[in-house]
């Protein structure tokens, strides 16, 4: 992968991608320089399908351009077919032919080697096929069709497949989602390496940001149709823009205001640095916040030797594999409760609780 940072002038992809339909509107510009890998996330219906569906060349635009290695592949008056434009995507779904060999999966996409006999330039497809299956950890089994492969498995030749083809971009749409954790894990260890090991171009459509984490260079947030946050994966996360890059990085992103050196909120007073004056956010790691039954004894709203407290009230109780997310109202906060927590406190959604934490695990940062 390449070092992550910002959109670079001779990218191997550049998109302005406008696509306008009924009640939505997707205007986002996406680039990506050769060997990069560049992360998309944002909630359903954020337009992150539409916008790969239209770099792959499979849905029109309805204004902008696609360029892929400084060839416009699509515009309003233009555009170069899928199979002409040097991308590939990859989504949910292998979509293997059923009636053939994992190996002849592969070897499909590749081309003829020129001036050879087409009985040796099958031969030559299918070594090379049999090679690119061995380097997605299915050596042995290309001989098998694709009834006779777990979903991993699949999933796997469908990108050894991709690969083969030595794509300009390579287009990653979700492709992880109906396979189990394990299997996920696993997968995406491995698609790290052959993107690095290849020196791919890919552009990948994730709702899990262990995958950002794990392969990408740059993220980009794509909300209700419009980029709201891009950069470095780690920068991105660790200065969250919007309460959906706050909630991906394991924060609560409040919004108040600081005056005198003090944030402020609702009943919610932080330590503020003098360099912050105004609007201002202030970013509370999930797991640093405490609570307590409203009648627990500890202490109310203030800041007490670096602790901040307050009184908030119980909006909603999620469960979780390990517990609950209490989410509470002024300010919107959320914190995590393991089951004996929850069975501790002893709360209902409507109850008013108090929270607390450590102001040093608080970050206060300019809206």
């Amino acid at each position: 992968m390449a070092a992550g940072g910002d959109a670079m002038s001779g990218a191997m992809l550049e998109a302005h991608v406008v696509v306008r339909r009924e009640g939505f509107v997707l205007d986002a510009e996406i680039s990506a320089s050769a060997g990069e890998v560049v992360a998309v996330m944002g909630p359903s219906g954020a337009g992150k399908s539409t916008l790969v569906s239209v770099i792959a060349g499979l849905s029109p635009l309805s204004d902008g351009a696609v360029r892929v290695a400084g060839e416009v592949v699509s515009s309003p008056r233009a555009q170069v077919t899928p199979q002409r434009r040097g991308v590939v995507l990859l989504g949910q779904e292998p979509h293997l032919f059923p009636h053939v060999s994992a190996r002849d999966n592969v070897a499909f996409g590749m081309s003829a080697p020129d001036g050879r006999a087409r009985a040796a330039a099958r031969v030559e497809r299918r070594s090379r096929a049999e090679r690119a299956l061995a380097e997605v950890g299915l050596a042995g089994v290309g001989h098998r069709r694709p009834a006779e492969l777990s979903g991993g498995q699949q999933q796997r030749v469908a990108l050894a497949r991709a690969l083969a083809t030595l794509p300009r971009v390579l287009l990653l749409d979700e492709p992880f989602t109906a396979l189990d954790p394990v299997t996920v894990a696993d997968l995406r260890r491995m698609l790290a390496e052959r993107l690095r090991a290849a020196g791919t171009t890919a552009v990948f459509v994730t709702h899990d940001v262990v995958d950002a984490v794990a392969v990408a260079d740059r993220l980009v947030v794509l909300e209700a149709g419009r980029v709201t946050q891009s950069g470095a994966v780690r920068e991105v996360l660790t200065t969250p823009a919007t309460d959906f890059v706050a909630a991906l990085a394991g924060v609560n992103r409040a919004a108040g205001r600081v005056e005198d050196g003090v944030w402020a909120a609702d009943r919610l007073r932080l330590p503020a640095p003098s360099s912050v004056e105004g609007d201002a956010a202030a970013l509370i790691p999930i797991g640093a916040v405490r609570l307590d039954a409203a009648d627990a004894g500890v202490a109310g709203p203030g800041s007490i030797d670096g602790v901040a407290t307050w009184s908030a009230r119980v909006e909603r109780i999620e469960a979780t594999p390990s517990g609950a997310r209490v989410h509470t109202a002024s300010p919107a906060i959320v914190c995590e409760l393991t089951v004996a927590q929850m069975l501790a406190a002893a709360i209902a959604e409507g109850d008013r609780v108090v929270l607390s934490v450590d102001t040093a695990d608080v970050r206060i940062v300019a809206a």
